[in-house]
Protein backbone atom coordinates (compact mmCIF):
# COMPACT_ATOMS: atom_id res chain seq x y z
CA UNK A 1 0.00 0.00 0.00
CA UNK A 2 1.63 3.24 -0.87
CA UNK A 3 2.09 5.58 2.14
CA UNK A 4 2.45 2.78 4.73
CA UNK A 5 5.97 2.96 5.26
CA UNK A 6 5.55 6.90 5.42
CA UNK A 7 2.50 6.50 7.94
CA UNK A 8 5.08 4.04 10.20
CA UNK A 9 7.61 6.70 10.19
CA UNK A 10 5.58 9.40 11.26
CA UNK A 11 3.73 6.94 14.03
CA UNK A 12 7.24 5.48 15.33
CA UNK A 13 8.71 9.42 15.64
CA UNK A 14 5.21 10.29 17.12
CA UNK A 15 5.78 7.53 19.56
CA UNK A 16 9.37 8.67 20.38
CA UNK A 17 8.51 12.02 20.94
CA UNK A 18 5.59 11.49 23.30
CA UNK A 19 7.40 9.18 25.60
CA UNK A 20 11.02 11.91 25.66
CA UNK A 21 8.16 14.39 26.25
CA UNK A 22 6.78 12.21 29.21
CA UNK A 23 10.14 11.01 30.61
CA UNK A 24 11.59 14.87 30.58
CA UNK A 25 8.78 16.27 31.79
CA UNK A 26 8.26 13.59 34.92
CA UNK A 27 11.88 14.13 35.86
CA UNK A 28 11.63 17.88 35.63
CA UNK A 29 8.42 17.75 38.53
CA UNK A 30 10.60 15.19 40.04
CA UNK A 31 13.32 17.32 40.17
CA UNK A 32 11.16 20.07 41.17
CA UNK A 33 9.77 18.19 44.09
CA UNK A 34 13.37 16.36 45.15
CA UNK A 35 14.55 20.35 45.46
CA UNK A 36 11.78 21.38 48.03
CA UNK A 37 13.47 18.97 50.69
CA UNK A 38 11.56 17.56 53.71
CA UNK A 39 10.57 13.92 53.44
CA UNK A 40 6.94 13.58 51.99
CA UNK A 41 8.97 15.82 48.60
CA UNK A 42 11.76 13.22 48.72
CA UNK A 43 9.45 10.38 48.16
CA UNK A 44 7.00 11.99 46.04
CA UNK A 45 10.51 13.02 43.51
CA UNK A 46 11.68 9.51 43.96
CA UNK A 47 8.07 8.11 43.19
CA UNK A 48 7.99 10.08 39.91
CA UNK A 49 12.35 9.13 39.18
CA UNK A 50 10.79 5.36 38.93
CA UNK A 51 7.81 5.90 37.40
CA UNK A 52 9.88 7.45 34.23
CA UNK A 53 12.47 4.97 34.21
CA UNK A 54 9.30 2.54 34.55
CA UNK A 55 7.61 4.07 30.99
CA UNK A 56 11.25 4.12 29.30
CA UNK A 57 11.80 0.69 30.08
CA UNK A 58 8.82 -0.27 28.40
CA UNK A 59 9.56 0.97 25.36
CA UNK A 60 13.25 -1.21 24.82
CA UNK A 61 12.56 -3.59 22.19
CA UNK A 62 11.10 -6.24 24.50
CA UNK A 63 8.12 -8.57 23.49
CA UNK A 64 7.68 -8.77 27.84
CA UNK A 65 8.30 -5.15 28.48
CA UNK A 66 6.13 -3.69 25.53
CA UNK A 67 3.02 -6.05 26.84
CA UNK A 68 2.88 -4.10 30.08
CA UNK A 69 3.71 -0.06 28.66
CA UNK A 70 -0.11 0.45 29.92
CA UNK A 71 0.66 0.16 33.22
CA UNK A 72 3.62 2.69 33.95
CA UNK A 73 1.74 5.34 31.82
CA UNK A 74 -1.55 4.64 33.85
CA UNK A 75 0.27 4.83 37.20
CA UNK A 76 2.20 7.82 36.47
CA UNK A 77 -1.20 9.64 35.24
CA UNK A 78 -2.75 8.87 38.68
CA UNK A 79 0.37 9.64 40.25
CA UNK A 80 0.40 13.26 38.61
CA UNK A 81 -3.11 13.61 39.46
CA UNK A 82 -3.06 12.57 42.73
CA UNK A 83 0.05 15.11 43.48
CA UNK A 84 -2.21 17.91 42.27
CA UNK A 85 -5.19 17.25 44.21
CA UNK A 86 -2.98 16.70 47.46
CA UNK A 87 -1.48 20.36 46.51
CA UNK A 88 -4.65 22.26 46.02
CA UNK A 89 -6.08 20.27 49.49
CA UNK A 90 -2.27 20.71 51.66
CA UNK A 91 -0.34 23.50 49.78
CA UNK A 92 2.10 24.86 50.52
CA UNK A 93 1.32 27.64 47.48
CA UNK A 94 4.01 29.26 45.37
CA UNK A 95 5.20 30.06 42.69
CA UNK A 96 7.34 26.99 41.77
CA UNK A 97 4.28 24.92 43.30
CA UNK A 98 2.26 26.01 40.47
CA UNK A 99 5.07 25.48 37.89
CA UNK A 100 5.55 21.90 39.15
CA UNK A 101 1.29 21.52 39.08
CA UNK A 102 1.17 22.72 35.37
CA UNK A 103 4.18 20.41 34.54
CA UNK A 104 2.04 17.56 36.10
CA UNK A 105 -1.15 18.46 33.78
CA UNK A 106 1.44 18.45 30.87
CA UNK A 107 1.92 15.17 31.90
CA UNK A 108 -1.50 13.80 32.23
CA UNK A 109 -2.86 15.13 28.51
CA UNK A 110 0.72 13.63 27.34
CA UNK A 111 0.16 10.21 28.47
CA UNK A 112 -3.34 10.97 27.38
CA UNK A 113 -2.11 11.17 24.14
CA UNK A 114 -0.05 8.49 23.88
CA UNK A 115 -2.13 5.73 25.52
CA UNK A 116 -4.98 7.14 23.10
CA UNK A 117 -2.03 6.27 20.25
CA UNK A 118 -1.60 3.14 21.45
CA UNK A 119 -5.18 1.65 22.69
CA UNK A 120 -7.23 3.68 20.62
CA UNK A 121 -9.98 4.43 23.55
CA UNK A 122 -10.27 3.69 27.13
CA UNK A 123 -11.93 0.49 26.18
CA UNK A 124 -8.72 -0.74 24.19
CA UNK A 125 -6.78 -0.04 27.05
CA UNK A 126 -8.38 -1.86 29.60
CA UNK A 127 -8.56 -5.01 27.17
CA UNK A 128 -4.78 -4.65 26.79
CA UNK A 129 -4.44 -4.41 29.82
CA UNK A 130 -6.83 -7.94 30.71
CA UNK A 131 -4.79 -9.54 28.11
CA UNK A 132 -1.81 -8.85 29.57
CA UNK A 133 -2.95 -9.74 33.46
CA UNK A 134 -4.68 -13.16 32.23
CA UNK A 135 -1.78 -14.19 30.00
CA UNK A 136 1.31 -16.54 31.72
Amino acid sequence: MPGTTHRAHVDTALAVGLTVAIVDLTLITAYIHLTLGGTLFTLNALGYAGLAAAVAITTLPNPFLRRFAWLPRVGLAGYAAMTIAAYLVIGPYFTLGWVAKAVEVAILVLVGADLVRRYGSPRGLMDSAARTLATR
